[in-house]
């Protein structure tokens, strides 16, 4: 399966901690924001992945993640000139992709962990329907939320709505058809000129091939845009890895857990990390794995 990591924009939120780095770039206790997202795309089954970003950050993305091969996995690189909107994505990652093909979407600054989030994720989704996602908040004014009709079908996503339309916000990751790369061609600029993913959407309610599911209670989902979502994402991680002795969001776990790469593989990639907290806590999980106890 192919995705593409949205890891751009401006970050206006953060300034003036982005005014020198993408905000994907900036540390979750040990580890960059962006290890995340790609973590959650590994996860769900994608091995091919388009990086979107900003030419600032650029050559930053391409030093940290490479071309993926140290994780058994594919990235490519795409540059979106200005914040044109989610949706403008397809249209910068499109030369690297297959547009015949689905794609997978996931916003860089998002933060997923929790039960459901593997490669049944999209399990049995309809042929040309795009995949959504639902989840309860409390404060849905500062998200893109969704209505409902009377059958508990979604009638509308609405973007920050001022009037309460419902608790539903969607989180971002989704999953489109082909046809995603020709549809985004169509959208219009809004009154800020980007187009909206609201809008995408709302163009696939229109032809009854949304299929919005809930995500699985238990679920994670933080938004880290603003400097409360950052540290709260970081305390979330520390105390939960602490206490359970565990690693979230790492690639490198990933990718050997999954059999993507071989023990040996991950054995060099903890070398590349020398005496960081982050290589010692991947260098505990060969212990009861291999028996080996240092390299």
């Amino acid at each position: 399966m192919q995705g593409i990591l949205l890891s751009g924009g401006l970050g206006k939120r953060l300034w003036p901690i982005t005014l020198a780095t993408s905000k994907q770039l900036l540390p979750v206790y040990d580890k960059p924001l962006v290890y995340y997202p790609l973590s959650t795309l590994m996860l769900s089954g994608v091995r091919k992945i388009a990086v979107v970003t900003a030419p600032s950050a650029l050559h930053a993305h391409q030093a940290l993640l490479g071309n993926g091969s140290q994780w058994g996995i594919s990235i490519s690189y795409a540059v979106q000139e200005e914040p044109l909107g989610i949706p403008h994505a397809f249209t910068v990652a499109s030369e690297i992709l297959d547009t015949s093909e689905p794609c997978v979407l996931i916003l860089g600054d998002n933060f997923f962990y929790g039960p459901g989030l593997g490669q049944n994720i999209f399990a049995e989704s309809t042929p040309g329907y795009a995949i959504s996602f639902a989840y309860e908040v409390s404060n849905p004014s500062e998200f893109g939320v969704v209505s409902f009709d009377e059958f508990g079908l979604p009638k509308r996503i609405v973007e920050k709505p001022q009037e309460f339309v419902s608790k539903m916000a969607i989180p971002g990751l989704y999953r489109f058809p082909s046809d995603v790369f020709e549809r985004v061609i169509e959208l219009k600029p809004s009154a800020r000129n980007e187009l909206e993913i609201a809008d995408l959407l709302n163009s696939y309610i229109d032809k009854k091939r949304l299929d919005l599911r809930m995500l699985a209670r238990g679920t994670a989902w933080l938004d880290t845009g603003t400097s409360n979502g950052l540290l709260g994402a970081s305390n979330f991680v520390q105390v939960l890895q602490e206490r359970q002795g565990l690693l979230i969001g790492s690639p490198d776990e990933v990718a050997w857990r999954l059999g993507l790469i071989s023990t040996q593989k991950f054995i060099k990639n903890i070398g590349n990390y020398q005496n960081s907290d982050y290589g010692k806590k991947l260098l505990l999980m060969l212990e009861p794995a291999t028996g080996l106890v240092n390299l």
